[in-house]
């Protein structure tokens, strides 16, 4: 998918409008030159680095948190609407975590984590247009994100911290000890976590529809199996074919009894 250059910059106003309009008190503009100061860098990330994963184009990060805010919103309705006790959290900590919920994947202050791919054969033969930054220390996304807000003097609530760092649901087995408890006094004390997961879940899954979807009918991949039927004019009989392939006189004698 491409954007246009209209496309890229309407992306960018709704990113800062999320902000603007959800996040209150100081660290609202401190967010705000937080991304002002990496502006050219974010508008331009991809969400991931290859084709066959969700968003990997110029622009393709924004596109995917603005996508991951909105439904975060609407995914709010209906756990409220089936009676989740919204009293457990606020609308300014689902917005928060929603935006920043891949953050680490700009990098961090010095670095870019993706970079344009340079190996021809791994971009024509595997769909890598990015490749990971080697000059980058290693940090899980979630980690990596949480350092930068809080490097910035941008602060987060305990609700924001688990949901950010569980986004990716038990998808990521780090996740197991926030999500796959059984007794009561160790699952989370709030459904944030489950509607962040759940509206990332659903943004990559739209976005892998529209940009996948169309070339599978285009190209037809399910090529139709061909129907075969026996010939009239011939007379054929399985047990003689399969006899004949028996090399022992002795066995298939035997078979030919049966």
């Amino acid at each position: 998918m491409k954007l246009t250059a209209e496309q890229l910059q309407l992306n960018w106003e709704t990113f800062n409008n999320n902000i603007n309009d959800h996040i209150t008190g100081d660290r609202r503009q401190k967010l705000l030159d937080f991304y002002k100061k990496y502006e050219e860098r974010i508008i331009l990330m991809p969400a991931s680095h290859k084709k066959e994963y969700h968003s990997a184009f110029p622009g393709g990060y924004v596109d995917h948190v603005n996508r991951v805010v909105d439904a975060s919103l609407k995914m709010y309705g209906v756990w409220e609407q089936f009676g989740m006790d919204t009293s457990t959290f606020t609308i300014e900590e689902l917005v928060f975590s929603a935006i920043n919920h891949d953050l680490g994947k700009m990098g961090d202050s010095e670095h870019e984590a993706y970079i344009p791919q340079t190996d021809k054969w791994r971009k024509d033969k595997l769909g890598e247009d990015y490749m990971f930054n080697k000059k980058l220390a290693f940090a899980a996304v979630p980690d990596r994100g949480l350092f930068l807000l809080q490097e910035h003097g941008i602060s987060y609530t305990f609700n924001e911290m688990i949901a950010i760092q569980t986004h990716d649901g038990l998808y990521d087995a780090a996740n197991e000890k926030y999500l796959k408890a059984y007794m009561p006094e160790q699952k989370p004390r709030t459904s944030l976590p489950f509607i962040l997961h759940q509206a990332d879940m659903m943004a990559a899954r739209i976005e892998f529809e529209v940009e996948w979807l169309p070339k599978f009918i285009q190209n037809n991949l399910d090529t139709p199996k061909k129907n075969y039927t026996l010939s009239a004019n011939k007379k054929y009989n399985p047990k003689a074919k399969a006899l004949n392939t028996i090399k022992s006189a002795g066995l298939k004698n035997m078979l030919d009894n049966l």
